[in-house]
């Protein structure tokens, strides 16, 4: 059954992923070896090659040229041929009619070619040719001499070259050893800093412990690496100490509504177990203690609310868009008036568009009008403007309360700040925290000031965006 096409290269890619890094620098510095090798083995063979037949060339036309002088004084015919001294040197006088002289024991040469045989009859002066007989090869030089032609042929020595290619296979393997050896050397003591920081990441991830920073060595790449894990490290640093700091101002907050709810719940349990529930409390206090109730599961609620929505910090699955923000802070002053409806609400908007997330931008602007009507007197609205001011958004929420506290100022949008004269307000100490994340998240500032009322002035201003090209 024949495998489909693309199957093996599939293969070998992930067999190559599967190899570690080490081994990888090893195959690869062992291929670069191997094919530097190579070529300078294909290059020095056909360097040695051409300089070997050029020194043979040379030999042979000399000695021809002293063989054709001697024969055009003695004449083709009459020259004498000294017999075969068994050297690698053959010679052949080739007459006009075609016939060949040879020296006396001297082995066959191959037959006068055709080109030879034009150069013995006054075509071109000599001719240079590679021949074969008997499974031998030779260099044969013809060069016209007198009415015929003399040739002086030697066998093709090729043993250099196999001497050579012994010698360089020899080397070769010497060099593709040494290359492994050096390769995985090299990636050893290249990796070696590599294998600190997994280490130490290990150790991290086992101990838990993210107050150890990784040592900084090395330069380049493995010093960026070094600090980027460090930077990682510390990130995870804040983020466990912002973990642990809200866990415990949640706990803190908590402690009080529940204890309450706790405390009146066995009242309202202990009284009904004896029965003296209707004697013990007239329906006034009654309806007052389960309205206490009511109030302190709604207080829990809401910090619940706003304890997942802290949490959550940036992250959220809501996606940016192009929205105007007259209809968020229109929209976020309707919720405010369902909720509480003895909150007054006085809207001057005009039409500012920005790129954010409906939602998140509405829990904001609510926020901010619910800690506005805590303080604002019943008879005194709240008054909430937008406008652009240049490439800025800006929302400002305006109550005629009793003002924030120079002292408090600084602590305004931290996580359950409440100041001294807000611990009997219903509240969590969260809202404007929330918006504060809301605005870190689209790149805006959150400010507070004292209004021309007297009382409190929120601002935000949000970077500004053109309006769509509908519009």
């Amino acid at each position: 059954m024949s495998r489909p096409p693309g199957r093996e290269p599939r293969r070998m890619s992930r067999w190559w992923r599967r190899r570690s890094l080490r081994a990888r620098m090893t195959v690869i510095a062992t291929a670069a070896i191997t094919v530097s090798v190579f070529a300078a083995f294909l290059g020095g063979a056909g360097l040695l090659y051409w300089q070997l037949q050029e020194t043979a060339e040379d030999e042979l036309r000399t000695e021809a040229r002293v063989l054709a002088t001697t024969a055009e004084r003695a004449g083709l015919a009459q020259v004498r041929l000294a017999p075969y001294p068994g050297s690698d040197r053959l010679v052949r006088v080739v007459l006009p009619d075609g016939s060949t002289r040879t020296p006396v024991g001297q082995p066959a040469l191959p037959p006068v070619s055709a080109d030879a045989g034009r150069v013995a009859r006054g075509a071109p002066a000599d001719l240079m040719e590679d021949a074969d007989r008997g499974g031998d090869d030779y260099f044969v030089y013809t060069l016209r001499a007198g009415d015929g032609a003399v040739q002086v042929a030697r066998v093709a020595d090729e043993s250099p070259l196999t001497r050579f290619g012994l010698g360089m296979l020899l080397i070769g393997l010497l060099c593709v050893v040494g290359g492994a050896l050096v390769g995985r050397t090299v990636a050893r003591i290249g990796l070696a800093p590599i294998d600190r920081l997994s280490a130490a990441a290990t150790r991290v991830a086992h101990t838990r412990d993210l107050d150890a920073d990784i040592p900084d060595e090395g330069g380049g790449e493995i010093r960026r690496l070094t600090r980027s894990i460090n930077d990682m490290l510390a990130a995870l640093r804040d983020s466990r100490q912002a973990q642990r700091l809200l866990a415990e101002d949640a706990a803190h907050e908590l402690r009080t509504p529940l204890t309450s709810l706790r405390l009146n719940s066995e009242l309202l349990i202990r009284l009904d177990r004896r029965g003296t529930l209707d004697s013990a409390l007239p329906a006034q206090s009654r309806t007052r203690l389960l309205h206490d109730v009511g109030a302190q599961v709604a207080e829990l609620s809401t910090l619940a609310a706003e304890l997942t929505d802290l949490a959550r910090g940036d992250v959220s699955d809501e996606s940016t868009e192009l929205l105007d923000l007259a209809d968020v802070v229109a929209a976020a002053a309707t919720r405010a008036r369902s909720r509480a409806p003895d909150i007054q609400v006085a809207l001057d908007v005009t039409s500012v568009w920005v790129s954010g997330r409906p939602a998140a931008l509405q829990r904001a602007v609510l926020n901010l009008i619910d800690n506005a009507g805590t303080w604002s007197p019943a008879d005194q609205p709240v008054q909430v403007r937008l406008r652009a001011e240049g490439t800025s958004a800006v929302l400002e929420v305006d109550d005629a309360g009793p003002g924030i506290d120079a002292a408090d100022v600084p602590r305004v949008f931290d996580r359950f700040y409440r100041a001294d004269n807000a611990r009997a307000l219903p509240g969590s100490g969260l809202g404007l925290s929330i918006v504060q994340r809301v605005v870190d998240a689209h790149g805006g500032r959150a400010t507070v000031a004292r209004s021309a009322r007297g009382g409190a002035l929120l601002r935000l201003e949000l970077p500004a965006a053109a309006p769509p090209a509908s519009l």
